[in-house]
């Protein structure tokens, strides 16, 4: 008795492949079958890739044609796996609605008072009338929740579009998100890169965050896994590099530029900010000592042809004010909130330059950042 193909067929239509539903030739599993003589060969593709669910097709497939056609009949199975339509990450595609210019703070080396002038600048700016947000994004020494006095507070949640976000916490008409609200403070928190970004994901994407005029993004130092990751997340309007006037500290800005400034990143350099400019005493206020050199942000601006945004001075004041939560910005006509007030301005004279001149930024689609200095 000939065998023919529709018997194979019917046999098959009997059977389903493991997690798919369906029978094998209902979801089209069934690339091919060759039936010569007593020998049947049939060519099938499954989903699921393990080596368990090959196997227990490849038996199942041969058992049912020799029950249902034929014992004589030699059967051989090639089983092959269907290749995942690779998808594009969802976060790369995610913008936040209602945030008009995300701006990212950044600092080739630690210590230098980046999250000193991102606390201060989004003082600034909630004194000028915008709306405000910072996403805390120095996961492994988070201190916004410190330099705003709400450590003790917690972020509630709240029900937007049918999910559960997270609220951010207020205070100087400023919304914070940080993981210092999450971590306990005695305690060092010890992730991988992956780790990390995934709690960055959820303080960015999870959260009800609602109309800001600026996010700012207080990055860890240096150029790493989670500079990457927030590239990848979010479309940033520009950044603003925060140095110390001395070479070491210059050198370390200039990689944190570099980042910025690389082909598959792009991301438009809104100026550089110089911290500890110089040191004058109270009794004499008019003397000015450049402890850690002079103008090295300044000339460092000029090389890169980026914007001098403002210097700041080294002053005790600004320490103590962070350290109690109350930046030194919120004060009224002093030297010290007029020098952020004016870093400020500058920040948004060259942001006016930037949307008017360039397209928005696009999310990062690498996975390196190959060239780029750690």
């Amino acid at each position: 008795m000939s065998t023919h193909k529709q018997d194979i067929y019917k046999a098959l239509e009997t059977l389903t492949a493991p997690g798919e539903g369906k029978s094998l030739v209902a979801n089209n599993n069934v690339k091919n079958v060759v039936v010569f003589g007593d020998e049947v060969v049939v060519d099938v593709s499954i989903s699921n890739p393990t080596l368990q669910a090959k196997k227990k097709i490849e038996t199942e497939i041969s058992k049912a044609i020799r029950e249902q056609v034929s014992e004589k009949l030699q059967v051989k199975v090639n089983v092959s796996t269907i290749a995942a339509e690779k998808k594009p990450d969802p976060v790369q595609e995610k913008k936040l609605p209602g945030i008009q210019n995300i701006i990212a703070i950044a600092s080739g080396k630690g210590g230098v008072g980046k999250s000193t002038i991102t606390a201060n600048t989004a003082v600034s700016l909630s004194k000028m009338g915008f709306k405000v947000g910072i996403l805390d994004a120095d996961v492994y020494g988070p201190s916004m929740h410190l330099m705003f006095d709400v450590a003790q507070e917690k972020p509630i949640s709240v029900q937007e579009d049918g999910r559960s976000k997270m609220k951010p916490v207020e205070n100087y008409g400023v919304k914070i998100l940080s993981l210092g609200f999450f971590t306990n403070p005695n305690e060092a928190v010890i992730w991988r890169g992956p780790m990390a970004s995934k709690a960055l994901n959820q303080m960015i994407f999870d959260a009800a965050w609602g109309t800001l005029d600026f996010l700012l993004i207080d990055l860890p130092p240096g150029t790493g896994d989670i500079h990457l990751s927030i590239v990848q997340a979010l479309p940033i309007t520009g950044a603003v590099v925060v140095s110390t006037p001395q070479n070491i500290a210059l050198a370390d800005a200039k990689k944190g530029v570099a980042m910025f400034q690389q082909k598959n990143i792009n991301v438009p350099v809104l100026g550089i900010v110089e911290n500890m400019s110089y040191f004058s005493p109270e009794e004499l206020p008019n003397n000015k000592y450049y402890i850690f050199g002079q103008d090295g942000a300044k000339n460092l601006s000029q090389d890169i042809e980026a914007a001098f945004l403002g210097e700041v001075p080294l002053v005790q004041g600004i320490r103590e004010s962070g350290d109690v939560g109350r930046p030194v910005a919120l004060q009224e006509n002093t030297l010290l909130e007029t020098a952020f007030s004016s870093l400020t301005k500058n920040m948004l004279s060259e942001l006016l330059k930037r949307n008017k001149d360039l397209p928005e930024t696009e999310v990062v689609k690498i996975t390196t950042m190959s060239g780029c200095s750690r």
